[in-house]
C-alpha cells in the first residue's frame, strides 16, 4: 500500500502559491514545415476560425468543438523547439513543477484510489510502476518513487532525459511514447501533465498508453481548460493560447477522447479563476474558490482507468 505520509519535500501548499513560482514557457514561432490534419476527436476535415493569434491562428471543429492549430507544424520541427533553452527552463522550475503536480495528484485521490493496486500487486511480490511521459527533469518521478511506485519516464528532450538519469538516477527514453517499444500491460500509472496539448496526435498518444497500461491500471492527465473561465474571458490573449500548443481541449472533448480509446474516467478537477496581474486583483482569491468548485478553472486535470 502507498505510504499514507509520502516523502514530498517540502513546498507551496495551495494552487495559488506555486502557480505564482511559474511562468509558462512559450517558443518563438518560426517558419516550419505545416500540414492540415483532421480533427484528432471525430475525424471532421471542417473548421470554423476561432483565435487569431497573429503568426498562428486556432480552429474550432464544425463537428465536435474541438479547438486545435490547423495547419500545424510538423513533428520533428515541434520536437526540435524543446532544445538546451527548454532544459534550462525546466531546470530552475522542476520543484514549482512538482508541487504542483503532487497537488494535482493529491487533488484526483490518487494514494487513495490506487491503495488496492498496491495491495493486489505486492502480493505478486513486485511494485507497482509507475511511467511519467513528457517527464522533463524527472522531479516527480523521484516524488513517486518516494511514494512506492517503481519509476520510468518518457522525455522527448535528450538533454533533459540525460539529466534525469544523471541527477536522479532514473530511467528515461529519449524520444516519443510511441518510439519507446513497451511491452504490452508494463505499467500500472501514467502520468502525463501538460503533455497532450504539444502532441501532433493525440489520439495516437492515448491509444499507445492504452498498450502499455495494465487493465485496471490508472491514467493522469494534466492540461489546460479550453472551456475555462479564463479562456472564455481573455480570448486569444489566454496564457494557454501559445504557438506551442497544438491542441486545446475541454472537460467534454478530452473526456470523449479517453473514452473512445477504452478508459473509464474516475475523477476530474479544474482550478484558477482569475488571472494573476488581472485587475481588479482583490477577487483573485474568492475567484479561484468559484472555478475550483464550479469545474470552470483554468487548468484540469482527469484521472482515468483503462477497462479491464
Amino acid at each position: 500500500m502507498p505510504p499514507a505520509t509520502s516523502a514530498r519535500p517540502p513546498g507551496p501548499s495551495s494552487w495559488s502559491s506555486a502557480i505564482a513560482a511559474i511562468k509558462t514557457f512559450a517558443t518563438v514561432p518560426t517558419p516550419e514545415r505545416r500540414r492540415s490534419v483532421p480533427c484528432c476527436l471525430c475525424g471532421g476535415d471542417s473548421f470554423l476560425p476561432f483565435w487569431d493569434c497573429g503568426v498562428y491562428a486556432f480552429v474550432r471543429c464544425a463537428s465536435c468543438g474541438l479547438v486545435q492549430q490547423n495547419p500545424q507544424s510538423e513533428p520533428e520541427a515541434v520536437a526540435a523547439r524543446y532544445d538546451e533553452a527548454y532544459l534550462r527552463y525546466e531546470e530552475e522550475h522542476q520543484y514549482a513543477y512538482r508541487d504542483l503536480e503532487l497537488l494535482a495528484l493529491d487533488d484526483l485521490g490518487l494514494d487513495a484510489r490506487s491503495a488496492s493496486l498496491f495491495a493486489s500487486i505486492e502480493t505478486n511480490g513486485r511494485r507497482p510502476v509507475a511511467l511519467d511521459v513528457g517527464c522533463a527533469t524527472g522531479a516527480l518521478l523521484v516524488a513517486l518513487r518516494d511514494r512506492g511506485w517503481k519509476p520510468q519516464g518518457v522525455e522527448i528532450s535528450e538533454a533533459q532525459a540525460r539529466y534525469g538519469e544523471d541527477r536522479h538516477g532514473l530511467p528515461i527514453f529519449a524520444g516519443r511514447l510511441e518510439e519507446a517499444g513497451f511491452p504490452d500491460a508494463s505499467f500500472d500509472l501514467v502520468h502525463a501533465s501538460h503533455l497532450i496539448e504539444h502532441l501532433n496526435d493525440p489520439a495516437s498518444f492515448l491509444g499507445e498508453v492504452s498498450r502499455v497500461l495494465a487493465p485496471g491500471g490508472l491514467l493522469a492527465l494534466t492540461t489546460p481548460n479550453a472551456d475555462g473561465f479564463q479562456a472564455r474571458l481573455l480570448g486569444p490573449r489566454w496564457r494557454s493560447a501559445i504557438y506551442d500548443h497544438l491542441y486545446l481541449f475541454s472537460l467534454r472533448n478530452l473526456c470523449a477522447l479517453l473514452e473512445s480509446k477504452g478508459f473509464a474516467v474516475e475523477q476530474k478537477v479544474t482550478w484558477g479563476g482569475w488571472a494573476a496581474g488581472l485587475n481588479p486583483t482583490f477577487i483573485k482569491k474568492p475567484m479561484d474558490k468559484l472555478a475550483k468548485a464550479q469545474g470552470w478553472g483554468d487548468v484540469m486535470a482527469i484521472l482515468a482507468k483503462r477497462a479491464l
